[in-house]
């Protein structure tokens, strides 16, 4: 009873985040200070991006990277902070899977164990 129970919390949250992940893309748009600070992630992550693009193109790298204006820069913080959110809800909810599955095999080894032990 409680293993269907617990993937449906676990999907439920996932499902769950992804509304949270657009309302924190949101409301990071419209936040000023929040805002100043996610343009330098944005161009951070793009002049990365563009790097490794030319360097898998072969393209030269010492070019100067033209930076985002502003507001293509906001999309693209929000949209690293929201896939970043979502894929952060779903490591949580694997690794509290894992964690649970592994203390299941570990009570069933024990009970095995101490079968073994009753046996000889």
């Amino acid at each position: 009873m409680v293993f269907p129970l617990l993937k449906l919390g676990t999907l439920v949250l996932k499902t769950v985040s992804k509304p949270l992940a657009s309302r924190l893309k949101q409301q990071a748009a419209l936040h000023p200070k929040f805002r100043t600070s996610i343009i330098g992630l944005a161009q951070a992550n793009h002049r990365l991006t563009t790097n490794i693009q030319r360097r898998i193109y072969g393209h030269a790298t010492d070019v100067e990277i033209r930076p985002l204006n502003e507001e293509k820069a906001v999309q693209a913080a929000g949209d690293l902070i929201s896939e970043l959110f979502v894929f952060s809800v779903a490591g949580v909810a694997l690794v509290f899977e894992w964690q649970r599955n592994s203390r299941s095999e570990a009570k069933k080894e024990e009970a095995r164990r101490q079968e073994f032990e009753v046996k000889f």
